[in-house]
């Protein structure tokens, strides 16, 4: 015996998606192609860029860290110290230090080779490795990590070992 009761017939209407979600999708391709296109058609550039600012303060430094536990000294070029931080203060420097020892490992350029930090009059910092021509806008990392750079930056001048450059 056979259960009707299990047993649903279905119409091929009901195998069909809706109209109007076709036609959603449909417009959406054709606009992402539009804004691309449009895009690609007037040279638009085809990453974000920090809004430009003149330099406020520039220091080159030297990082040296210690493997991954996050400890990392700081000195000038000419190999004064600067600081020495650990795990627990310079763990984002570390990373940032590790993010440019890869770059220069990728360029096959001097991995021991000084940093530039620049403090911007918006308010901005940066760091660029002028071996690679990597750099980094530090404001995208939070407001934290941002200061930590700052107050590197001040000590590098010689000012306010403890706040930021503002």
């Amino acid at each position: 015996m056979t259960d009707h009761a299990s047993t649903r017939v279905y119409s091929e209407q009901d195998k069909m998606l809706p109209r109007f979600l076709i036609r959603g999708v449909l417009a959406l391709i054709c606009a992402v192609l539009a804004i691309a296109t449009f895009a690609r058609v007037t040279d638009r550039p085809l990453e974000s860029t920090p809004p430009v600012s003149e330099v406020r303060a520039q220091a080159e430094v030297v990082l040296v860290s210690d493997g991954s536990s996050g400890a990392v000294s700081i000195s000038h070029a000419d190999g004064r110290a600067i600081a020495a931080l650990s795990p627990e203060e310079g763990g984002f420097i570390a990373g940032v230090h590790r993010a440019i020892l890869r770059e220069r490992t990728n360029h096959r350029v001097a991995l021991e080779a000084p940093v530039v930090l620049s403090a911007f009059e918006n308010g901005r910092l940066a760091i660029t490795d002028p071996s690679t021509g990597w750099s980094a806008d530090l404001m995208g990392f939070g407001a934290d990590n941002a200061s930590a750079f700052a107050r590197l930056l001040a000590q590098a001048q010689g000012g306010n070992t403890h706040g930021t450059t503002d």
